[in-house]
């Protein structure tokens, strides 16, 4: 693994890792199967304070930096990506208000999570995915208020999470510039959740829709000012993309320990299919692909931390990361032949789960528009 951590950074990887190992990884297949939301296995993380990682010691969280975090990332991911995702969520939530809340809103926001409570991203809506200015969630003004009604959907954890950072436009003739940002508890009459996706992968996280009856929320509940919230999204999916990137290493290179352990144990012609130079170069590329990605988000989180532009690069590091997932576990897949194709073994799942990483907190093609935008404006 090419992250370069402090010893801290290596035992905390190393508790990670064995929790993977025996919580997790023994159990994905069956709840993938099922469907069933893993709710034990939820709280066991918790109880680690996995979901917590990026918040500051202050308010009571881990305080780790953004590299340890994409390698915790990463090595949940190897074991199950739904999981990884689901525990993801809670720091896709929490960076607008690290971002942008006040120390109020970050204090409040955070004590929700340490002690136990999941959180959601609530932007995407069944007319508004890439084109965040077609948002017809509203929020109205009424004295010290906001009144919110409309509905979001494909919102990772929605169905568990205690409070949800949602976004929602106080005046819709006004696109970009009308789209407010609110912190809202899950706990407000009028919030209900609604279907529950039956997805191809990721099975182990939650995906559902959420809507917004008279929702009331105080003014401070706001974040950042009127018309803030396209930017405070946009600026969170900045520095959220490598951590998407670092799941999709996860599944990436838990598939090539896959391929490299079947190529050695499967005798074709008398001998390993590992001795072959055709599965060797299949399995060259996959760990040159698995390690470029993974450089790249290094890269990426390390502009970030260093407080440096970072839109393009933490767009090439989703886009690619996303993009080899899908190679490595198809040719993971093709190693293992007819047993690749089969529940019997988990490199079918993998494949299943890598293509939402090409999906979800931005698709590849608008990563695309953002990297062809900063390389035109030069």
């Amino acid at each position: 693994m090419g992250y370069i951590l402090n010893d801290e950074g290596n035992d905390l990887l190393q508790m990670v890792r064995e929790f993977a190992e025996k919580e997790v990884k023994p159990y994905a297949a069956e709840f993938d199967r099922t469907g069933e939301f893993p709710m034990e296995m939820y709280k066991k993380g918790m109880e680690m304070g996995l979901h917590a990682l990026e918040i500051p010691a202050e308010y009571g969280g881990g305080g780790l930096d953004y590299i340890t975090c994409a390698a915790i990332s990463e090595e949940l991911a190897k074991a199950d990506a739904g999981f990884s995702t689901g525990i993801s969520a809670v720091g896709l939530a929490l960076k607008p208000v690290l971002f942008f809340g006040t120390p109020e809103q970050k204090k409040m926001f955070s004590d929700i999570v340490v002690n136990g409570g999941m959180a959601c991203f609530a932007l995407t809506e069944p007319d508004a995915g890439s084109d965040a200015g077609a948002t017809k969630t509203t929020a109205v003004r009424d004295g010290d208020e906001y009144v919110i009604n409309g509905s979001k959907c494909f919102i990772t954890g929605a169905a568990h999470s205690d409070v949800m950072v949602v976004f929602a436009t106080v005046d819709k003739s006004k696109g970009l510039k009308g789209v407010t940002a609110f912190i809202v508890e899950a706990n407000r009459p009028g919030i209900s959740i609604g279907k529950e996706e039956d997805k191809m992968g990721i099975r182990l996280s939650n995906t559902a829709s959420i809507s917004f009856d008279d929702v009331r929320v105080p003014v401070d509940h706001r974040l950042g000012a009127e018309g803030e919230g396209f930017k405070i999204a946009m600026v969170t999916l900045d520095a959220s993309r490598p951590f998407v990137g670092a799941g999709a290493v996860g599944i990436a290179q838990r598939a090539l320990d896959e391929a490299v352990k079947y190529a050695k144990e499967r005798i074709a012609f008398g001998k390993p299919i590992a001795n072959l130079q055709a599965i060797q170069f299949m399995l060259a590329d996959m760990d040159i692909k698995i390690e470029t990605a993974r450089q790249m988000i290094i890269h990426a989180l390390t502009l970030i931390e260093s407080k440096k532009p970072h839109s393009r690069e933490s767009a090439i590091a989703k886009c690619y990361a996303g993009d080899i997932a899908m190679q490595v576990t198809t040719d993971a897949v093709q190693i293992l032949a007819g047993y690749g194709y089969s529940r019997e073994y988990p490199v079918e799942k993998l494949m299943r789960d890598a293509k939402i990483f090409q999906i979800f907190e931005g698709t590849n093609q608008i990563q695309r528009v953002v990297i062809a935008g900063n390389l035109l404006r030069k």
